[in-house]
């Protein structure tokens, strides 16, 4: 796996791009947790139309999930200290 660039999609999470097998994995990371997506090569020509590709509402429902997985996960380890 090589790592093509990073984006800047928000302040909070990092957003990597990696190139594996023919696929672009796009990874956004928020603290402890992750999310990642994969796209063909053939669907998508390159990082700049990735960045494009990564609009606004797509970000806000990434965002979204983050905070869902947080609650979550924070929701089972106060379950598994009761």
């Amino acid at each position: 796996m090589r790592v093509l660039g990073t984006l800047n999609k928000h302040p909070k999470m990092a957003t990597t791009i990696f190139h594996m097998n023919d696929k672009f994995i796009i990874k956004f990371e928020a603290g402890n947790m992750e999310q990642t997506f994969k796209v063909s090569q053939s669907e998508v020509p390159g990082i700049e139309a990735i960045d494009k590709m990564l609009d606004d509402v797509f970000i806000k429902r990434v965002i979204e999930r983050f905070n869902e997985m947080f609650l979550s996960f924070s929701a089972l380890k106060n379950q598994m200290s009761s």
